[in-house]
């Protein structure tokens, strides 16, 4: 039953992502953005949703060990696993934006997260507002930018047929990719997480890995297709935009909803928590600060597919340390 889970689960989140994209593309014509700006901020929320869910659930539950690893895991899935795999199939191209903003931006949080975790063990009420308020100022500043811009993407291949799509298909799109991605993401998470219990693994490594990646499937499920229709911008401005939601957003709700401790009812640092700290916030560091030199060496702008291959094999590694620990 729990492989019937993943596959049917796949398979719905596969058909969100096609909804999404759709939706996207028609929308970036409506609002008058360009593609990157909607991948950071439609795209973005929507493959959000299930890390938001999870996160959610784990912390009212009191298992802040997924919380956290759910979302530490999913960004560095983002980047190792999903961004990867997009780049094997279909090279990226990267704007200025990416290095001169959007990435900054995510590297900030990304900082900005341990030392919040290293200063107390924990992200209460307060810091899950001021993580909220940073996204809404990122926002805020992201779509000021985009209005300012003179630029024309005329380099971008794009469907015409979208241009006259109504607002109310849109809309539709939207619902319809939502709850494909929503419940693709129940049925997936059931299913991995049922195969891991029986394997004896721990809250923990469950949600670094196996939750963290089915998470994470709505964006490889996006970012792939989007790969594929030559939406090079809308699938990196995915990637990056939910990292920085899941950071901002997902902890940063979580937390005001229910504060996130790493702390067990003595006070002390949870075995998890301590591989939190020592390991895995680490390797999301180091995947979210590998992407600028890849950018640039050898071939500035591209991220080919030798590199992808170089960030899966990261990824792998990850994964084998993860389950081996």
């Amino acid at each position: 039953m729990s492989v019937l889970y993943i596959l049917l689960g796949l398979t719905l989140l596969v058909v969100g992502g096609e909804f999404l994209v759709r939706a996207s593309v028609a929308l970036s014509f409506k609002l008058n953005l360009s593609r990157m700006v909607i991948g950071l901020t439609v795209v973005s929320f929507a493959t959000s949703a299930p890390e938001l869910l999870v996160s959610v659930q784990a912390a009212m539950d009191g298992y802040s060990a997924i919380s956290l690893g759910n979302v530490i895991g999913s960004n560095i899935a983002n980047i190792g696993l999903v961004l990867g795999i997009t780049a094997i199939i279909a090279p990226l191209a990267i704007d200025k934006d990416f290095y001169k903003f959007n990435w900054p931006v995510m590297m900030l949080l990304s900082v900005g997260l341990y030392f919040l975790l290293k200063n107390d063990y924990q992200i209460d009420t307060t810091e899950g507002i001021a993580l909220v308020v940073a996204l809404i100022v990122y926002l805020w500043l992201l779509i000021n930018r985009a209005r300012k811009s003179k630029k024309q993407e005329s380099n971008e291949e794009v469907d015409d047929a979208l241009a006259t799509v109504s607002g109310v298909k849109i809309f539709l799109w939207l619902v319809i990719g939502g709850f494909a991605l929503w419940g693709g993401s129940e049925l997936l998470l059931k299913g991995a997480v049922d195969l891991a219990e029986a394997m004896g693994i721990s809250a923990g490594v469950i949600a670094v890995t196996m939750i963290a990646v089915g998470t994470s499937v709505p964006e490889l499920a996006a970012s792939v297709i989007a790969a594929l229709k030559k939406e090079k911008a809308l699938s990196l401005g995915n990637l990056i935009g939910s990292n920085i939601f899941n950071i901002a957003s997902v902890l940063g709700i979580t937390a005001i909803i229910q504060p996130i401790s790493m702390l067990d009812d003595t006070g002390a640092l949870t075995v998890d928590g301590t591989k939190v700290l020592s390991q895995d916030i680490f390797w999301m560091l180091g995947f979210a600060a590998v992407l600028i030199p890849l950018a640039f060496i050898p071939k500035r702008f591209i991220i080919g597919r030798y590199k992808g291959f170089l960030i899966v094999i990261a990824y792998t590694i990850f994964i084998g340390l993860a389950f081996s620990g």
